[in-house]
């Protein structure tokens, strides 16, 4: 059996996990997956209520008694700076230490992307997820006067970067890919040259890949221009945010963008990236699909491969019929939606 904490949090995040549950159990049941599911009600509510984002020794139960965490969004307007946001979100990827963060950008129907042309866009961003500039580190110096100075400091070091850049690799290499490109700025900001000189030596090591350096800038060029050139990327925490929402925007947005948090040593958390939404909340407008596409991405590192498969190709088979929201150009429901990809599984809609 293993035990998948349910976090459905703020916002559309308590609709998408809502239809990733009339999807997961089912197909639990269906194909024996030992799937076991416990709610947690982290999240504005609790936090206004209590003050706490996440109670102490959490972390701890987590990483001891689960196997995954299934996370759906966080960020309400009432908490002020989204103080609870970062302290749950952030909290659990840097308590967990999960370094990785994980964003396929595939693109399943053609219509789609804003690209012209026929495209077979398939490519895996792997960010540096507990480094970088958002550490927190740093502050201000005469904060509201015309001599303010406001400093984040940007953090790198070899064990970060190194394990980031290897697990890119070995994931290229277990999914017969062929080319890695890093995506840095060392040509302006020296402590980049840490990231491109590590990169270069566990090249080194995976001769049959094609190891492609670009600078960032270039690379969000190229993104746009030659976008099938690209199979997994690694970058740094800052530059992986802004190209994985370009990656998002290539494909179709971020109604379809998954995203898994890994460490190979500690309890991994999946979410959509898509956020919580305020505006549309609890009127069935948002899309599920993230979120259905990020309970795949769970399935596979559970060790479920093919239903994970499955899952996958029942909402491409939704997307390629129309049977979508209304940001994807359909005018179906959340809740509609999820009912054509439970038919696309052989599963009844409930």
């Amino acid at each position: 059996m293993a035990r998948v904490a349910v976090i459905p949090g703020d916002g559309v995040g308590l609709e998408v996990m809502r239809e990733a549950l009339r999807v997961l159990e089912p197909l639990n049941a269906a194909s024996g997956l030992g799937l076991t599911f416990e709610h947690f009600d982290f999240g504005a509510e609790r936090y206004l209520r209590t003050g706490v984002g996440l109670p102490p020794g959490q972390i701890d139960t987590f990483r001891r008694d689960h196997a995954a965490i299934l996370f759906g969004a966080v960020g309400d307007p009432r908490v002020k700076d989204g103080a609870h946001a970062r302290e749950i979100l952030l909290g659990l990827r840097f308590g967990l230490d999960l370094y990785i963060n994980l964003r396929p950008c595939r693109l399943y129907a053609d219509r789609l992307s804003p690209l012209r042309g026929e495209r077979a866009i398939d490519f895996v961003v792997f960010r540096e997820n507990t480094e970088g500039q958002y550490n927190g580190i740093g502050g201000f110096l005469k904060a509201g006067t015309g001599d303010e100075v406001a400093i984040a400091t940007e953090v790198n070091t070899r064990k970060g970067v190194e394990r980031i850049i290897r697990a890119a690799f070995a994931w290229a290499r277990c999914k017969g890919r062929k080319r890695v490109t890093l995506g840095d700025k060392s040509n302006a900001i020296p402590a980049h040259q840490l990231w491109l000189r590590t990169f270069r030596e566990v090249a080194a090591e995976y001769p049959e890949l094609e190891a492609r350096h670009l600078y960032v800038d270039n690379l969000a060029l190229q993104l746009v221009q030659r976008p099938e050139s690209f199979e997994v990327i690694v970058t740094t925490n800052l530059f992986g945010d802004i190209l994985t929402d370009l990656g998002a925007a290539l494909v179709g947005g971020l109604g379809i963008s998954a995203s898994a948090n890994l460490n190979p040593d500690s309890t991994p958390l999946f979410e959509p990236v898509h956020g919580s939404a305020p505006d549309i909340a609890g009127q069935g407008l948002v899309n599920p699909m993230a979120m259905l596409l990020t309970a795949a991405l769970m399935l596979e590192e559970l060790g479920h491969g093919g239903e994970a498969v499955r899952l996958e190709r029942a909402v491409q088979q939704a997307i390629l019929q129309g049977q979508v929201t209304r940001d994807l150009g359909g005018s179906l429901s959340t809740s509609e939606v999820t009912d054509a990809v439970l038919g696309y599984l052989g599963l009844r809609a409930g």
